[in-house]
């Protein structure tokens, strides 16, 4: 007997579905929680996991969010991908997840009191020895289709490789034959991979210490991965790129206290810096667009929110993302589109 086709367990939306402008999908927050009122959750973390991260460069935190906490991720996703927005039209477009938008928090409510609310904050700042955490940038995203190769990640907002911390909060069970991150341990480290890079040939000459030193993850709904963002990594999706289940996970990157602003006009950093938030290369980065979420959030910061006034500006994305058409800045981005045909 011939088996069943298999089909997505999500379909990419049509044109007309895509929405505009801010998003609520008025949920309770769990324990009690009274939006922007309550201060943050805190979750304790140890020594050992801190120095696990700083030697290898990632770290698997596991039970951060509790059962409550995981089904309010879980009913935020499945709003915002039966409410698609249009900022996740590129990328779910180009078949990369079945639904990908990047800098959520803006436009959806939900994910932005989560930040201000759960323990997020607090995980991260332990783990970068920070007193300050806020969001540069982030990431919500639901099955990665094929998945990707090997690959660093220089999408982290406007600030240095040290001054980021990358996380991944998972609202699934990782299906046991793929979709397991893999990190090759140490290789934060290296300084053979152009920081402009985002796929990365592992075999190549300089990153022998670190081809061999796998670390692979099945995370469960609740886990956390933290990360440095040169540490070198993959995915690997279903072979027929078709996910039968769900693999949502909110992901992205937070900045450390005394961050400072890096204009990155002219390379492929610049596509999660995309809002008219006025900063200049060399400011502090203190600004609604990179919201703090710990040790507190900030009211000014949110009211900003959610008046509509933090976003992108297609006035800063015309002038950001032509830098992009030069010779040189086109040579350092084609790495990026070798991980858009890894799928």
């Amino acid at each position: 007997m011939k088996s069943p086709k298999r089909e997505k367990v999500l379909k990419e939306p049509a044109l007309w579905e895509y929405n505009f402008g801010l998003q609520d999908p008025k949920l309770a927050l769990p324990h009690g929680i009274v939006e922007r009122v309550t201060p943050p959750e805190k979750f304790e973390i140890t020594e050992e996991q801190i120095q696990t991260l700083e030697r290898d460069g990632v770290v698997h935190i596991k039970n951060v969010f509790d059962k409550e906490w995981v089904q309010y991720l879980r009913d935020a996703t499945k709003y915002q991908t039966e409410e698609p927005h249009f900022w996740a039209f590129a990328g779910t477009a180009s078949k990369l997840y079945d639904y990908i938008q990047r800098n959520i928090w803006q436009t959806n409510k939900a994910f932005a009191n989560f930040y201000y609310h759960s323990a997020m904050g607090h995980v991260l700042a332990q783990c970068g020895r920070t007193d300050e955490i806020r969001i540069s940038t982030d990431l919500l995203m639901v099955n990665p289709n094929k998945g990707f190769k090997w690959h660093q990640d220089n999408q982290n907002g406007p600030i240095t490789w040290d001054e980021g911390i990358r996380f991944w909060i998972t609202m699934d069970e990782t299906p046991a034959e793929y979709g397991a991150p893999v990190y090759l341990k140490g290789s934060h480290n290296n300084n053979i991979v152009d920081e402009q890079a985002v796929f990365v040939d592992i075999e190549q000459e300089g990153l022998e210490e670190y081809r061999n030193e796998i670390a692979e993850f099945r995370t469960m709904p609740g886990d956390m991965l933290i990360w440095h963002p040169r540490t070198i990594h993959k995915v690997d999706g279903p072979d027929d790129g078709i996910w039968t289940s769900y693999r949502r996970v909110l992901g992205g990157t937070a900045a450390k206290g005394g961050t400072i602003y890096h204009d990155k006009t002219g390379s492929g950093g610049v596509l999660s810096d995309l809002g008219h938030h006025g900063l200049q290369d060399g400011d502090k980065l203190d600004s609604p667009f990179f919201p703090i979420v710990y040790p507190q959030f900030d009211q000014k910061e949110a009211q900003n929110r959610d008046a509509g006034t933090v976003g992108r500006s297609p006035k800063d994305i015309v002038s950001k993302i032509g830098g992009l058409a030069g010779k040189a800045s086109g040579e350092k981005f084609a790495s990026f589109f070798k991980v858009l045909g890894s799928r």
